[in-house]
């Protein structure tokens, strides 16, 4: 919750800073890219040490490091002072997400874990809506920056998770002893595990770039469809509403059909939502589409954490997970500068948001040709041998 709030933050605030520090769209859009730039780098960076060191120790290390930038960026004086401090807070960001969700699929049984694990990820929505409210609410009386001071919260709760939280039992109940990163990374590209690698890169790289191409640019799409600035946020805080039911039906349908169904399923519809978006040409319409947009989405990146972890066993799990979530996270990138660029560039709206629907597309037919069903699978019965021997 609180990842998705800091994130959905930054959304609404570059719509109020774009206003008040006169940037350009390519400034924009560089600044939500810096955040991706980060996250891409802690995601590598935390799954490495999270399979080395342990799940709790990172998960509460990067929470920390996202918070304190967080807060931090409160106090920016120019836009390259932003930028070096959203960098450091996406590095917490994308450090933290990948060892939460491999965590939390640790700690269920097989037939549990996809439900488990998609609820966890329900909980974005709900940061998305706190987002949504600090800018409806916040942002207009008291400024961006006070909504930046709100994103150092989760600091304090760290000292209560610190109690409240132990690694995994299989993380703790590993007999081997830790294999080096080189020996991770080598077993994770083995031809065990290369084909499901290679499609989880396709797919998070596909899934993130879309998703961040048009979320973080909602408010601002908005506002160039002729809405107020207030009123574009309101208008995105409706539609962020429709994740909580997107993320609730995934997580029932995934132990009811399984991973694949759900992931493809979902992909397909946020792909022809996104077309039916940037065609709405009334006012109810819009609300609709983006409501699909939101529904399916998110369902789908729930799917997405669920199905991840289960692809790789303990001793690189939480370095695979960070790997293609880093992979990810350079889609990330890409899409809100390319969104920024196209924008200066006087494309339409249209033409930006097909650019997204190819890009799930992709990702949707990749998955179901290539992918492997993982519901009720245990990726640690494989062979030992399977494993790069410690050194």
């Amino acid at each position: 919750m609180f990842d998705s709030m800091d994130v959905g933050i930054i959304s609404f605030i570059v719509a109020a800073l774009a206003v008040e520090w006169k940037l350009g769209a390519q400034q924009v859009g560089l600044l939500v890219a810096i955040n991706s730039i980060g996250m891409a780098v802690g995601a590598v960076v935390a799954g490495s040490l999270a399979d080395r060191h342990g799940r709790k120790a990172v998960l509460l290390g990067t929470l920390l490091v996202f918070s304190a930038a967080s807060g931090l960026s409160a106090l920016a004086t120019s836009f390259v002072m932003l930028c070096v401090l959203r960098f450091i807070t996406g590095f917490g960001l994308g450090g933290e997400l990948p060892v939460a969700s491999t965590l939390v699929s640790e700690s269920f049984p097989a037939h549990e874990r996809g439900r488990a694990v998609v609820l966890l990820e329900s909980f974005w929505a709900c940061g998305w809506i706190l987002a949504a409210l600090i800018a409806y609410f916040v942002i207009p009386a008291y400024g961006w920056r006070a909504a930046f001071l709100l994103g150092a919260l989760p600091a304090v709760y760290a000292l209560y998770l610190r109690r409240a939280i132990q690694d995994s039992p299989r993380y703790r109940e590993q007999k081997n002893p830790k294999l080096s990163f080189r020996e991770r990374a080598a077993s994770v590209w083995s031809p065990e595990h290369r084909r499901a690698t290679l499609t989880l890169w396709v797919l998070w790289f596909t899934v993130v770039f879309s998703y961040y191409g048009m979320f973080l640019w909602l408010p601002t799409v908005m506002v160039l469809k002729g809405f107020s600035l207030v009123k574009s946020f309101q208008y995105v805080l409706i539609m962020t509403l429709a994740q909580i039911p997107g993320y609730f039906t995934a997580a029932f349908f995934i132990e009811k059909f399984g991973r694949k169904f759900v992931l493809v399923s979902y992909l397909l519809f946020t792909a022809a939502s996104a077309v039916w978006f940037s065609q709405a040409a009334t006012e109810g319409m819009l609300i609709a589409a983006g409501i699909c947009l939101s529904f399916f989405n998110l369902g789908a990146w729930g799917a997405m954490y669920a199905y991840t972890p289960e692809l790789y066993p303990t001793p690189i799990r939480s370095t695979g997970v960070g790997l293609a979530a880093s992979v990810g996270r350079v889609g990330g990138i890409l899409g809100p500068y390319l969104v920024g660029v196209l924008v200066a560039q006087k494309q339409t709206i249209g033409a930006i948001f097909l650019i997204f629907f190819v890009a799930i597309v992709i990702g949707a037919c990749v998955l179901l040709v290539f992918g492997k069903e993982t519901k009720g699978t245990d990726a640690d019965l494989i062979p030992e041998q399977e494993l790069p021997s410690s050194r």
